[in-house]
């Protein structure tokens, strides 16, 4: 006997059109998909960097559960003092002690539990804590708690989480890398069957520059001076995910799909 959850998994939401293309398409989409439960990592929510109170609301109207993050979730400094009021919003497990919000969040599906946990790299990122350390920490606990068991690894480095993918397999249901704004095409069921892919995508200007404004990116590799990026506030936009078929009694995946939606305006 089997108990199927469809689940979705969407990459990085950058700035303005991100959040409305969501606004608009989500519902249909999650419709489409007979999705029963969606994960959005957010930490580019915000004009392309980190996430504010009022873009947390705005998102917090979709039929979304867990909002996942990476190094950029404390750009905006007033986040510091309202984790609280983001109850959905979720930061890298293996940041420093003390660091404001948590790395887990264990949500309750009809009689099924389901953790995300959201950590992140340390190859070409700023230090933390070891990922691997912390999520085998992590396991002996959840293990016990939960019946499915996502992973968003913010990461750069294709091997890290290639490694993270090989060092979780058969232990949880995905692992699904975020970060680099550029879906990759190796997703697949592991040996043990945990569904991997490297990366996700983003969701925001299919225009731009991993979402930003293409002019002053081209014009840095041109000059090498310092320039500011800004999220692309018009144009085409695209939804970029994963669609990953879970079963609840095993806790292991049976399917995983990309999702990569272009739309004009």
């Amino acid at each position: 006997m089997s108990k199927i959850l469809n689940i979705l998994c969407l990459g990085d939401v950058v700035g303005k059109l991100g959040r409305h293309i969501l606004l608009r398409e989500l519902r249909s989409l999650q419709q489409e998909n007979h999705a029963h439960f969606t994960v959005l990592n957010v930490e580019n929510a915000s004009g392309g960097f980190g996430i504010t109170l009022k873009s947390y609301k705005e998102l917090d109207s979709l039929d979304v559960q867990v909002f996942t993050s990476g190094n950029h979730v404390y750009d905006k400094k007033e986040i510091m003092d309202q984790f609280s009021q983001m109850p959905k919003l979720i930061r890298p497990l293996n940041f420093p002690k003390g660091s404001p919000g948590l790395g887990v969040k264990i949500c309750q599906f009809n009689d099924i539990k389901i953790a995300v946990v959201n950590i992140i790299g340390r190859v070409f990122m700023h230090p933390s804590d070891c990922p691997f350390q912390k999520m085998q920490s992590q396991m002996e606990t959840l293990a016990k708690e939960v019946q499915i068991i996502l992973v968003d690894f913010h990461a750069e480095a294709t091997s890290e989480k290639q490694a993270m993918g090989w060092f979780l397999d058969g232990k949880v249901a995905c692992v699904f890398g975020t970060h680099t704004h550029v879906q990759t095409a190796d997703e697949r069921i592991l040996e043990k069957g945990t569904a991997y892919i490297t990366d996700i995508g983003m969701t925001g200007a299919s225009g731009g520059i991993l979402g930003m404004e293409r002019g002053v990116i081209i014009q840095k590799f041109l000059t090498q001076l310092p320039v500011r990026f800004n999220a692309m506030d018009s144009g085409s936009r695209v939804i970029s995910g994963i669609k990953v078929s879970v079963d609840a009694i095993s806790g292991r995946a049976v399917s995983i799909e990309r999702i990569q939606r272009e739309y004009r305006v």
